[in-house]
């Protein structure tokens, strides 16, 4: 019998819904930040957008069922930027407990957090030893394969990286003639020197990003895909 191809949890009706966490199906759910400061040049959706673009990547390569992306986490160091949106340490935990404790009464047997926050590692670490058999997927670790590509490689933040990305998935977004050389955290938001971005770059880090992610699900649960 052949397998089903991944899919949007929201796309489904609830009986479908039903089949697949009957069935066994991986669910993912990505965490990424609707409203974040990344810099003066990149839109405060970058990591919510970058979180999507990434559980896009895995429906399309695996049969997983992607759960609506999680826009609000811990942040505490952005605060002080307008826009920046920040869920305490507790609240953030509490919040994922209840979103994965209702998958799991839904009959789901197997969760993967996409994470596309560093604030947010510990809480989320934290939180799937309390569940157990929940993975974890923390984007800076994923798509080192593409690390090559960039001339600045100790990273930051509305850098080299997470700027490509932009210009691959929304390069309208990206205001590079506000993009500052070598940021002030403290006054910008930014660290890090994101001249050389491009989306060439962007679109190499993503793909690297995917095999990585597709490669440890597929190692963690073999028998799902």
């Amino acid at each position: 019998m052949m397998k089903q191809g991944g899919v949007w949890l929201e796309d489904l009706t609830w009986l479908e819904a039903k089949a697949r966490f009957d069935g066994g199906a991986v669910v993912v759910v990505p965490v990424g930040a609707a409203s974040k400061a990344h810099g003066p040049h990149l839109p405060l959706k970058t990591d919510a957008l970058t979180a999507r673009a990434l559980a896009q990547k895995l429906v399309e390569r695996l049969p997983v069922v992607v759960a609506p992306v999680v826009g609000f986490g811990f942040y505490p160091a952005f605060t002080a930027f307008a826009g920046s949106q920040h869920l305490s340490a507790d609240t953030f935990k509490a919040m994922m407990r209840e979103l994965l404790g209702g998958l799991r009464a839904h009959g789901v047997r197997r969760i993967a957090l996409l994470n596309t926050g560093v604030s947010t590692e510990k809480p989320l670490d934290e939180v799937a030893a309390e569940l157990g058999d929940v993975a974890v997927l923390h984007m800076r670790l994923l798509g080192t394969g593409a690390e090559l590509l960039f001339d600045r490689p100790e990273g930051g933040h509305a850098d080299e990286r997470e700027t490509s990305v932009m210009l691959a998935l929304e390069p309208r977004s990206v205001r590079m003639d506000r993009l500052v050389p070598e940021g002030d955290f403290a006054a910008t938001a930014a660290t890090g020197d994101a001249s050389r971005a491009s989306a060439f770059k962007g679109e190499r880090l993503l793909a690297a990003r995917a095999d990585d992610m597709a490669a440890a699900l597929a190692a963690r649960w073999p028998d799902a895909f």
